[in-house]
């Protein structure tokens, strides 16, 4: 069980934070271009208005893209996307020249109307989400 605040939170939603991309750099931000049915959905953690980190000691894990069609119960899981290079190397943190930034692009059709979800991981402020509806 995970404590929050003196308050138990036993569901993985409750532990979900949510914010305005513009003013908290771990809210995922989410851009979508559509061309006739296909969407092309960019999400990026600390790329736009308030940088992220990205550090051995500090930095987006990975990012989680969904789609929920209006009327469905479930979303569709478009991908999930891991960064693992964040400076570290053998001779210690922030050593290396080799930085992945936290940002992915993904492509995919539908017809219908819904919901963007994506999801982020910060390795010290933990679980991030963020919707934009299509």
């Amino acid at each position: 069980m995970y404590m929050k605040g003196g308050e138990n939170m036993s569901k993985i939603e409750d532990m979900y934070q949510k914010d305005d991309w513009k003013t908290e750099k771990h809210v995922p931000v989410i851009e979508v271009e559509e061309k006739g049915d296909e969407m092309k959905v960019k999400a990026s953690v600390g790329r736009k208005e308030v940088a992220h980190p990205n550090e051995t000691e500090h930095h987006i894990r990975w990012i989680e893209l969904y789609f929920k069609p209006e009327g469905e119960e479930y979303p569709y899981q478009l991908g999930k996307y891991e960064f693992t290079s964040h400076g570290e190397s053998v001779k210690g943190p922030n050593t290396s020249t080799v930085y992945s930034e936290p940002e992915v692009v993904s492509v995919f059709s539908t017809d219908k109307s819904g919901t963007l979800i994506a999801n982020s991981y910060c390795n010290i402020h933990g679980l991030w989400s963020n919707e934009k509806e299509l």
